[in-house]
């Protein structure tokens, strides 16, 4: 699939030019328009699924089963899975319905302009986190299968993702979509088999209470599912994710309005009910492994080894072992290109909002693999419940206020604006609706994960999170009136933003500064009058670079 490209004006130099150049691939910064958004409903979706092919989920069921036994651990998933679709679903629409990334709503749903840089690290740290997870589970897959020493495993499965990540979504689309039925094939067959040919392993599992003999003694209890919750409520930030798919869905309209909506649920919250059939299934195997392999009982979380242990049930040993590896491969490769690419989106987003500068995404795709790289080397396989449990705190607040604001303070309060705004010049830099919000719904939640109210409170620090992340946002909005949401309400053009099918327009307007055309949603008057004093116009993503702020536009009184 191919896309048109336009070349920013020849005379332009700095910042703007080298950013535009490269957001008509990828959009970094802004809104995707109309004229990218080529693929159909089916397409988006199956790429954004493409990317939970992880096997973390694997990890994360089997270490939450292993610490707090199986009960607790499938109460924990339910609940992480109920989480997720309520404040997932208000977030896809918005991506999906206005063709924006999850930074982009974000600004507008109570962090402001330069507020949200905190959520964006937020969501930086997750990719780094998951992409050094998944890098370290590909390494152990290529220690089992060739040998490889897993410091050099580290370095090859971070280095190899680099170059499919360069070329945008255009490539990422299409790995997805060619590797998903293969991905499927290798995962569900083996273990249908294994249901079949042992159904007294479902018994075994159900009856499972932890710990590597199989007989850690704990029951089901409020504080172990919690505990179990958490770790699995690092996953939240998944939907962002997802966003950086879904904003590339098409118009919907009465057409194609099931499709439409089908996709964007599926792909949307809906990745969670894949992601938890994983965790499920990531634990059976592990207990698998328990009960019936003692001598592999302390790698029963690795999920290389569930995998050999299934295929050598029917294949030899040989076969087994080159399966689950090129088994391990395919799917890190595809969780890791997403984790790569979100992340350098995140990090270039930041930066170039700050700094008014944009170095190029390429830099920070290599400064999060880096990153991720020093985890891996540091041996985060051992420590990943207390460090997926910590992140889930951060997580939870970031995701949970932004829903909030939308479902509460836009829909049902009405303080909010309901159409996302997040051009520079139409927000506040800070609005304490969403921005403290998070300050003290992750702050409190990570002191009692710290102990510091307490033992007794301490497992539920995801539950402090989350109930101070939703009722707070509608407390700030009524106590400020709303007042910090727009610096404006007048972007000075007169086109409306939306099509006669509430879709974002595709009409377009010259930018000022790149000379380029820009679709509407994207462009925003010029506070610079032309050399005739004509009124000009400027793209979001020049105006983000403008380091003289001679194109921002006043404060409206």
């Amino acid at each position: 699939m191919t896309q048109e490209v336009v070349e920013p004006n020849p005379a332009l130099t700095g910042p703007q030019a080298a950013a535009t150049r490269e957001t008509l691939e990828d959009y970094t910064l802004r809104f995707a328009p109309r004229s990218y958004r080529k693929w159909g409903p089916g397409v988006v979706s199956i790429s954004a699924l493409g990317g939970i092919a992880y096997l973390a989920d694997f990890a994360i069921g089997a270490n939450i089963g292993i610490a707090n036994g199986t009960g607790n651990a499938l109460w924990g998933i339910l609940f992480f899975a109920v989480v997720v679709v309520l404040t997932g679903y208000p977030l896809a629409y918005y991506a999906a319905r206005y063709n924006i990334d999850l930074d982009l709503i974000t600004r507008g749903s109570g962090f402001g302009y330069y507020g949200s840089v905190l959520t964006n690290v937020i969501f930086a740290s997750f990719t780094f986190i998951f992409f050094a997870l998944e890098g370290s589970i590909m390494a152990q897959g290529l220690k089992l299968g060739l040998g490889i020493p897993l410091w050099l495993g580290y370095l090859v499965s971070s280095v190899l993702v680099i170059p499919l990540v360069i070329y945008g979504m255009n490539t990422l689309a299409k790995l997805q979509v060619w590797t998903t039925p293969l991905w499927l094939v290798m995962m569900v067959l083996p273990f249908l088999y294994l249901l079949i040919t042992h159904p007294d392993a479902v018994g075994d599992f159900l009856s499972y209470s932890g710990g590597l003999d199989g007989k850690g003694g704990q029951g089901v209890s409020f504080a172990g599912t919690m505990l179990a919750a958490g770790v699995c409520l690092s996953l939240i930030a998944q939907i962002a994710e997802q966003i950086d798919y879904l904003r590339f869905m098409p118009p919907k309209t009465a057409e194609n309005s099931r499709r439409w909506w089908t996709a964007v649920i599926t792909a949307g919250p809906g990745w969670v009910f894949f992601g938890a059939i994983k965790q499920v299934v990531g634990l059976f195997l592990a207990v698998y492994l328990i009960l019936n392999f003692a001598d592999q009982a302390g790698v029963a979380n690795q999920p290389v080894e569930q995998f050999l242990a299934i295929y050598e049930d029917f294949m030899p040993h040989w076969l087994a072992l080159t399966l689950a590896v090129i088994l391990v491969v395919i799917s890190q490769i595809k969780i890791n290109v997403t984790n790569a690419y979100s992340g350098s989106l995140a990090w270039t987003n930041s930066f170039t909002r700050v700094t008014k500068t944009y170095p190029g995404r390429l830099v920070f795709l290599v400064f999060n693999v880096a990153i991720a790289i020093v985890l891996m080397e540091a041996d985060m396989f051992s420590f990943l419940n207390n460090l997926l449990n910590f992140y889930a705190n951060c997580g939870i607040a970031w995701i949970a206020t932004v829903a909030s604001d939308i479902a509460i303070n836009k829909f049902l309060l009405k303080l909010s604006p309901k159409q996302p705004e997040f051009r520079r010049g139409m927000l506040y830099s800070v609005n304490p609706v969403g921005f403290g919000s998070v300050v003290i719904a992750g702050g409190l939640s990570i002191m009692t994960y710290f102990h510091v109210f307490g033992d007794a409170i301490q497992p539920y620090s995801p539950i402090v999170a989350l109930v101070l992340a939703v009722v707070l946002p509608p407390i700030f909005a009524i106590a400020t009136k709303g007042k910090y949401y727009l610096r404006r309400t007048d972007d000075g053009i007169d086109l409306p933003m939306l099509d006669a099918d509430g879709n974002p327009s595709d009409a377009k307007l010259m930018c000022c500064v790149t000379g380029i055309e820009f679709e509407r949603p994207d462009m925003i008057a010029s506070a610079k009058p032309g050399p005739n004093g004509e009124k000009q116009y400027i793209s979001s993503l020049a105006l983000s670079c403008d380091k003289t702020g001679e194109h921002v536009l006043p404060e409206q009184k």
